[in-house]
């Protein structure tokens, strides 16, 4: 397997990076090789060369893992003062807006994605992040309750609650966005007090290394932050199942959000998913054509398509469909794919050959049940994991096209009639997670927001998040939420204190 070549422009820290021969993992504020001296590769996916070896975590680094976050957090963490937490998460969030560069040319090294989406996307809502969770450490607080007991007249009491760190926190995040959902995981779980266990993705491990690297710079005691890379049955599983992890938040499929939840019925923890799913992109007729057939591009075929929120079921009202089928499908033949690190470069490859073969696998599905390949349908010769655009209409909703998680840019078009008939269409699904809707009709799109089921509901644009804004789906599609005042709810518990004043 040939070794990756570092183009000259690449940032000079990057290099260094990339110039390790082994790059370790983080325990207990050390970098250390795995416990079984196993190691993994991973890839440019753009090119299909190695770019880094990588010490494999498995059991035992897990439990060296859970051992150092638990020593920290009932030692030096434990001891730092709220008004601290926020200096130091500062602290990070300054060494990865100076560092953002080299960190965006890691991310779609590793990834493949643009660099356009890496620095505009990906860096500034990492960073944003960060931020917002420094903010919230001197404002974790619980609220007195006015209390009586009926058979007790009289008595008085004071009664206070409290809100307490989690404790052990196991991470485990995809490859799609590696440093960005590190980063979502790891603000709110540090500014309520946590100790963290982050596992990357086997894909794209390294901006999460580099990460830990400045973490240790801001000053982050040590072991409150471990960071092991590995894959999901050996390390992703012993963390889920570790009784000495106190809650698991996991992001990807749902098959696996499954094995999660049963692996942590042990010493039942607390378990935070975002999983799959199959997002309804919804046109009326009445919409600004333009900026919808601008959504529409966006919310099936950024990053690839590689997004739990693509927007990859596309309703377009019957009279504007011929129309906006077009405008999409004409886009989709003149995207330009290249290496992410490329300026001109509009889509990168996927991540892996693994996840093009699955993506072909579906577009195969589609021409056999059916449908009408309007864009694309197929690999691009050469190096690297490219799939092109592609474009299907012609479907029925029972299609698996129109069902499953492709996690590719596979678009499916099909046009609908009525409100009654799109809403029910659009949650004839087992997945929840986003929807979009395209309207100038102010009734319209509020009906549609409150009925379509759904934990996100876009009017009039798509793909939009922000660090105060929660993210969680329904049904199959996770529960609990991420980002928002609601990520600290779910990264504390509440204590009820009562105080006799008799």
């Amino acid at each position: 397997m040939p070794i990756a070549t570092i183009a000259p422009e690449v940032h000079p820290n990057l290099q260094k990076f990339l110039s390790k021969k082994i790059h370790p993992m983080l325990i207990g504020g050390r970098w250390v090789e795995s416990a079984s001296g196993k190691t993994f590769k991973t890839f440019n996916p753009a090119t299909g060369e190695v770019l880094g070896v990588i010490s494999e975590a498995g059991a035992q680094d897990v439990e060296l893992a859970v051992s150092a976050a638990q020593k920290a957090l009932n030692g030096s963490w434990s001891k730092i003062s709220p008004a601290e937490r926020e200096k130091i998460l500062n602290k990070i969030a300054d060494l990865v807006e100076s560092h953002s560069e080299e960190l965006a040319q890691l991310e779609t090294l590793n990834n493949g994605k643009t660099i356009r989406e890496s620095k505009n996307g990906d860096l500034p809502l990492a960073i944003g992040l960060l931020r917002y969770f420094a903010g919230w450490p001197t404002k974790i607080h619980g609220e007195t309750i006015p209390v009586s007991v009926p058979y007790y007249p009289g008595a008085k009491f004071l009664h206070y609650t409290v809100r307490e760190p989690i404790g052990v926190v196991a991470a485990i995040i995809p490859w799609n966005f590696p440093l960005l959902m590190a980063v979502e995981r790891l603000a709110p779980a540090l500014a309520c007090g946590n100790a963290v266990i982050l596992k990357p993705a086997e894909q794209t491990p390294l901006s999460a290394l580099r990460l830990g690297e400045l973490l240790l710079e801001a000053g982050l005691p040590e072991g409150v932050v471990n960071i092991i890379p590995g894959f999901g049955p050996s390390a992703g599983a012993a963390l889920a199942a570790h009784s000495g992890v106190d809650k698991v938040t996991f992001t990807g499929s749902t098959e696996v959000g499954r094995e999660v939840i049963k692996a942590s019925a042990g010493n039942l923890k607390r378990v935070t998913l975002e999983l799959g799913g199959k997002s309804p992109n919804i046109v009326f007729a009445d919409a600004d054509l333009e900026a919808a057939a601008k959504g529409m591009f966006m919310g099936v075929f950024y990053n690839q398509g590689q997004c739990c929120s693509a927007g990859s079921r596309i309703f377009v009202e019957r009279s504007k469909f011929d129309e906006l089928v077009g405008i999409l499908s004409e886009r989709a033949k003149t995207v330009r794919q290249g290496p992410g690190l490329d300026p001109k470069t509009q889509m990168g490859p996927l991540v892996s050959e693994e996840q093009r073969q699955r993506v072909l696998s579906y577009i195969d599905s589609g021409k056999k049940e059916g449908a009408k390949l309007l864009a694309g349908g197929e690999a691009v010769s050469g190096a690297g994991y490219f799939v092109r655009p592609t474009v299907f209409s012609e479907i029925k909703d029972t299609m698996k096209i129109a069902q499953e998680e492709i996690f590719g840019p596979v678009a499916a078009v099909m046009p609908f009639d009525s409100v009654e008939e799109v809403l029910s269409r659009a949650n004839d699904s087992a997945y929840g997670l986003v929807a979009g809707v395209w309207t100038k009709d102010v009734k319209k799109a509020h009906q549609m927001a409150q009925n379509i089921k759904a934990g996100t509901v876009w009017i009039n644009c798509y793909h939009f998040v922000d660090a105060a804004a929660p993210w969680g789906g329904f049904k199959q599609s996770g529960y609990g939420r991420e980002k928002s005042q609601y990520a600290i709810e779910s990264y504390t518990q509440l204590k009820s204190v009562w105080v006799d004043l008799n």
